[in-house]
């Protein structure tokens, strides 16, 4: 496995990487997801280094440089070393798709447990978690050591973590999480009126061509990673500038039982086959 190993270019003194190893702007995009993970903003980040936050910005933009001497300080930030930084360079991206099954069982088994995975998967800070929720910061920090060992999360010092899950990743669609939700979950958020501010509730019901129905259901998994996006991004606001809101989507080929007895045989056949 190469080791990436960083080199001064003797003009600027650029961190620059051997050719066919990881490149500066991997770098870059690594200590951008650390500081993510350690919940620490362009603003701040600006106030630690005694820099306007528009140069943070530049320094993390697409083909900008990044000084050693910058390299290190950002380190002091984050509270790690280059020597760090360059091993997860070198380390291969496994990110899971979803738990196994009896990882699902562990996890809903514990009500405090999933509600810490669930506010995990959102990214929330370990502060928010504890001042939203009635969890002790034992209670918390436990859930954490939990989710470490079940591998949804790496923890950190001071309780900060890193997601170990991919963006597409899923409770398992009949697993012991999903029939939570369904038993638990799914009727108390289906009572509400859908009617305050940017709330919608639309049931869309036709025919669809296989391809075109793989098609919109892609469009669908592209809203729910721009709805996490843009909570992300949120995440700077203050707290009274924001609102919690729940995101559910769902399309299958299905006929709605209620009707089923008054449709001719034929036609759904034709229908649950698409």
């Amino acid at each position: 496995m190469p080791v990436a190993v960083a080199q001064a270019d003797l003009d600027g003194c650029n961190l620059r990487y051997r050719s066919g190893m990881a490149s500066t702007q991997t770098l870059i995009d690594l200590i951008k997801v650390e500081l993510k993970s350690a919940g620490i903003s362009y603003a701040q980040l600006a106030r630690e280094l005694d820099l306007s936050e528009s140069s943070v910005k530049r320094m993390f933009a697409a083909g900008g440089e990044m000084p050693l001497s910058r390299i290190d300080e950002l380190c002091r930030v984050l509270k790690t070393d280059f020597a760090e930084l360059s091993h997860r360079l070198a380390q291969p991206t496994s990110l899971r798709l979803e738990l196994t099954l009896q990882q699902e069982r562990e996890v809903v088994a514990d009500e405090k447990l999933l509600l810490m995975a669930i506010c995990c998967l959102s990214q929330w800070r370990y502060e928010q978690v504890v001042a939203t929720y009635r969890l002790s910061e034992a209670e918390a920090t436990h859930a954490l050591a939990q989710l470490d060992r079940l591998g949804i999360i790496e923890l950190r010092p001071l309780n900060r973590y890193r997601l170990q899950v991919a963006k597409t990743f899923r409770w398992r669609p009949h697993g012991p999480v999903m029939q939570f939700f369904r038993e638990n979950v799914m009727q108390d958020f289906f009572n509400g009126g859908f009617d305050g501010d940017a709330e919608l509730l639309m049931l869309v019901h036709g025919q669809l061509s296989p391809g075109m129905a793989r098609e919109l259901r892609d469009r669908l998994q592209r809203v729910a990673e721009d709805f996490a996006r843009q909570h992300q991004l949120d995440q700077k606001l203050p707290e009274q500038e924001k609102r919690q809101f729940t995101l559910m989507m769902g399309m299958r080929c299905w006929l709605f039982e209620r009707f089923a007895h008054l449709q001719r045989p034929s036609a759904v056949t034709r229908a649950l086959k698409g």
